[in-house]
């Protein structure tokens, strides 16, 4: 146990939460096993990486522009899983980029529902999801 004062046991909700997290990031890393993941940055991308992914991870912000960008991940891959932001500049990329790619996304579109579900208020940023799990689960 830690000696911290400040460091509050997690609640029965925390755990519970932390557990649904832990099992929608397992499915994606099988998932991102075979097809790639975009993200905004590269924060994000190690972010993944520290959450266990081992696939290809994209950084949107290459120095393409969104089309290009789009038009390369629709020649190299039939399916992708869109993990930007759930805050406004993620979800107007997220908008942009649905059009582009022509429904290779939808398949895999409810990680990213889901984590902004289990993510709660709490944060609006894949790269924030590993801090977040931590005080979930009290390791903080």
């Amino acid at each position: 146990m830690s000696s911290n004062l400040n460091h509050k046991m997690p609640t029965t909700e925390d755990l519970e939460r932390a557990e649904r997290l832990h099992v929608v990031i397992e499915a994606l890393c099988e998932v991102n096993k075979r097809f790639p993941v975009v993200v905004e940055g590269k924060k994000d991308l190690q972010a993944l990486r520290k959450l266990g992914l081992t696939g290809d991870i994209m950084p949107l912000h290459s120095g393409k522009g969104l089309y290009d960008f789009s038009e390369e991940l629709a020649e190299r891959f039939s399916k992708v899983i869109l993990l930007l932001d759930w805050d406004m500049k993620g979800d107007s990329l997220f908008a942009s980029l649905t059009k582009n790619l022509h429904g290779q996304w939808e398949e895999y579109a409810a990680f990213r529902e889901l984590l902004r579900m289990l993510c709660q208020k709490d944060i609006k940023d894949i790269e924030s999801i590993p801090t977040l799990l931590l005080r979930l689960e009290g390791s903080d």
